[in-house]
């Protein structure tokens, strides 16, 4: 999902539904890799992240329900990366697509969420909306470090 760096901040409810839409494609993008993979490893670890995807989806639904979002788990800040996103192209994923591929594929769309949120906390900044997205922003680029963690546990060896 595309959004303007001059963005102005939404409305609470705008706000959520695009963060819905943003994580709805998330899903849907896991489950197509996961459809096209037969590496069982693979298809579990992008299994795990759209799980993610509608756990999100599933709290900001909650949200628009009840007109705020609930203050789960806070974390304190963003969290650094590797930027293992610039390191690697991203590629459409195969049948013959391993464990390895996924993990980059999963960095990659964690890595637009990441920018996505980040821009519209950035736009809604002293708003109210601004800590909701400052928040998913924090989620996701933890999301983000894990994958990368999983990545250098399992494919950056030193030699």
């Amino acid at each position: 999902m595309e959004v303007d760096s001059n963005q102005v901040c939404y409305t609470f409810d705008a706000a959520v539904e695009m963060a819905i839409k943003m994580e709805e494609e998330g899903f849907r993008a896991y489950l197509s890799a996961i459809r096209q993979l037969t590496n069982k490893g693979a298809k579990e670890l992008l299994r795990d992240n759209a799980l993610d995807e509608l756990n999100h989806k599933h709290q900001l639904e909650k949200a628009l329900l009840d007109g705020r979002m609930e203050g789960s788990e806070v974390l304190e800040q963003t969290i650094p990366t590797m930027r293992l996103d610039y390191v690697f192209k991203k590629q459409e994923l195969g049948p013959q697509s391993g464990v390895r591929e996924a993990l980059i594929y999963a960095i990659h769309l964690e890595k637009g969420a990441v920018d996505f949120y980040g821009k519209v906390s950035d736009g809604c900044a002293g708003a109210p909306m601004g800590k909701l997205f400052a928040q998913l922003h924090k989620e996701e680029s933890h999301h983000l470090q894990s994958l990368e963690d999983l990545y250098e546990q399992h494919f950056l060896t030193e030699n």
